[in-house]
């Protein structure tokens, strides 16, 4: 019989692996493997990080209007479904209602240190190659331009206003993956993330190189 976390993996698998906006089974994936290893290294308790990267994007606020209350709901229900205890749920849930990016001036600490793993998992596929492939994915999936270079970068200061952009691609880096690093929580979060940002920050400068094209 398979265990709960295999359980929950297989069901997120199915839901979302033809997904293709970048917030696919594959990237579920990446942000569980990370998990498991950062929370391996930090002394976390893994049952809970590995649940917690399983379901964090169960019902994503970007793919429901905006309400962050239906993540939370869909994964307390798989849960209770897969006969997850009382306290489990209520660990894994409180990972899935605070995990999000809402803003550059949006504080979103996380209360324990198996929500600091995950967090800093999905942070970590949020930057380097696959944080560009899946940037460029989720704008083209919404309908954004690649860049406008008329368009400036908004350091957004609520989540309302996070929540309501509709900016460019490119503007994207600035507004929240190039800030990504100096926000990880933990000493192995931080130590993955170094490479990956300095990959992201190299090819904005290359983009912009080439953009800006004169004859």
């Amino acid at each position: 019989m398979q265990n709960l976390v295999d359980r929950v993996a297989a069901h997120i698998k199915a839901k979302f692996l033809a997904e293709s906006s970048g917030h696919d089974w594959h990237h579920i994936n990446r942000v569980w493997q990370l998990s498991r290893q950062i929370a391996a290294q930090e002394g976390a308790n893994g049952e809970i990080a590995e649940l917690g990267a399983l379901v964090h994007d169960i019902a994503d606020w970007k793919f429901h209007d905006g309400d962050d209350s239906v993540g939370p709901r869909e994964a307390e229900l798989l849960l209770r479904r897969e006969g997850a205890s009382a306290e489990v749920i209520a660990a894994v849930v409180d990972i899935v209602a605070t995990i999000s990016y809402k803003g550059a001036g949006v504080t979103t600490a996380m209360q324990t240190l198996e929500g600091q793993c995950v967090q800093d998992a999905d942070r970590l596929d949020a930057i380097g190659a696959i944080g560009i492939a899946r940037c460029f994915a989720y704008g083209g999936h919404a309908g954004r331009l690649m860049h406008d270079p008329d368009e400036a970068p908004v350091l957004h200061q609520t989540a309302a206003a996070y929540k309501a952009s509709k900016g460019a691609s490119l503007n994207h880096f600035y507004e929240k993956l190039l800030l990504l690093k100096d926000r990880m929580n933990t000493a192995t979060g931080r130590a993955l993330a170094e490479p990956r940002h300095q990959f992201m920050a190299d090819f904005v400068k290359q983009f912009l190189a080439e953009w800006n094209v004169v004859a």
